[in-house]
């Protein structure tokens, strides 16, 4: 709270610096170099002049560029910065007019009667500076106003665009949990016939699973140990209903250091693995390593490959590799590596998934 109240002031007082900074150099550095006892009534000008310039500012920054230029109206636009030119010049003319301050000022620069060069005695004239000024301070409001606006836009987008990669990762979530839980309760569903009691054991690992997804995974990452142990009870539960045929290796690094990582991240090329890999009748063989190397994170899955089982990550009903390879391009954006190998010289599938986790 106390920072947001320090940053809540920090810009009008940027502003007010600004300004001062301003003044100085425009309003009294030049008039004090001129080494002449200079007029009251010069200072009050220069006073009523500085205002009529933060004026300007302002009203244009507010006024002028937001509902004129950046809605399209130029010629308007160009119409108001005309005219406010004038208005700044007319008063200014004004002010010295009523000051008196053109025979003030021609008896401060030639007390002996004479008349100063580019200086008129009796009227006021054109004050080629004050316009210049003045076009300086209308250039410089537009241009700190459309900055501005680019930055808020640009905020804008940055914004909705988090937004959108929030909700497709929810939706990509809410995608890859209900696949898993519907092959899982298949498979449990016919170990029921074979063995109740593993039945029993495979329900047990099912709703600690689901506790994990529940509870464990709500604020988008969870720790690495975590992960792995939602894998390892993936892995046995899988192991429940296969047959003697079918060899399954889990390896997980040691010793091993916990990072944060996206959950569920890993499960969809271990459930393919499993979907694929698989035969009732032929040996088979599943291969799952999980590797550490500093913040570097390595995934290898191999699986046997059969002539009647056609594997790839883009295939129509493989929903959670899909979403998987999406997860990745949105949440590790060009910190990571996937490399899938459909067939290597020992007739596997071979993922290989490399990951930066800090």
């Amino acid at each position: 709270m106390a920072s947001f109240s320090i940053r809540r002031y920090i810009s009008p007082l940027i502003q007010v610096l600004a300004w001062g900074v301003l003044g100085l150099m425009l309003l009294l550095f030049q008039p004090l170099s001129w080494r002449v006892t200079l007029p009251d009534q010069f200072w009050v000008k220069q006073g009523v002049l500085f205002c009529l310039w933060v004026g300007l500012f302002y009203v244009n920054a507010f006024v002028w560029v937001p509902r004129l230029l950046f809605r399209g109206h130029t010629a308007w636009f160009i119409v108001a910065i005309s005219v406010s030119i004038v208005i700044v010049l007319g008063l200014n003319n004004l002010v010295e007019s009523w000051l008196h301050l053109p025979d003030l000022m021609y008896r401060a620069f030639h007390p002996e009667g004479g008349r100063p060069r580019g200086m008129r005695r009796g009227g006021p004239w054109f004050d080629m500076g004050a316009l210049l000024i003045t076009l300086l301070v209308l250039g410089i409001s537009t241009s700190v106003t459309a900055v501005q606006k680019w930055q808020k836009d640009a905020q804008i987008r940055q914004d909705l665009e988090q937004q959108k990669v929030s909700s497709e990762l929810s939706f990509l979530k809410a995608q890859i949990n209900p696949h898993f839980f519907f092959n899982t309760l298949n498979n449990i569903y016919a170990l029921t016939v074979v063995n109740v009691e593993l039945a029993r054991q495979a329900l047990h690992t099912l709703s600690r699973m689901m506790r994990y997804v529940l509870y464990e995974t709500q604020t988008g990452t969870t720790l690495l140990s975590q992960e792995l142990l939602f894998l390892q009870d993936y892995i046995a539960l899988m192991q429940l209903r296969l047959t003697d045929k079918v060899t399954v290796s889990f390896e997980r690094p040691e010793p091993m250091h916990d990072v944060p990582i996206a959950p569920m991240l890993l499960l969809p090329f271990v459930e393919n693995a499993f979907k694929h890999g698989v035969s009732a009748t032929l040996p088979s063989r599943i291969y799952v390593a999980v590797r550490q190397f500093g913040p570097t994170l390595e995934l290898e899955v191999r699986n046997t490959i059969f002539s009647d089982k056609r594997l790839s990550l883009d295939e129509s009903n493989g929903i959670g590799l899909t979403n998987t390879r999406r997860r990745l391009d949105l949440l590790y954006s060009g910190q990571y590596q996937l490399a899938v190998t459909e067939q290597t010289p020992e007739q596997e599938y071979l993922v290989h998934l490399t990951l930066q986790t800090l």
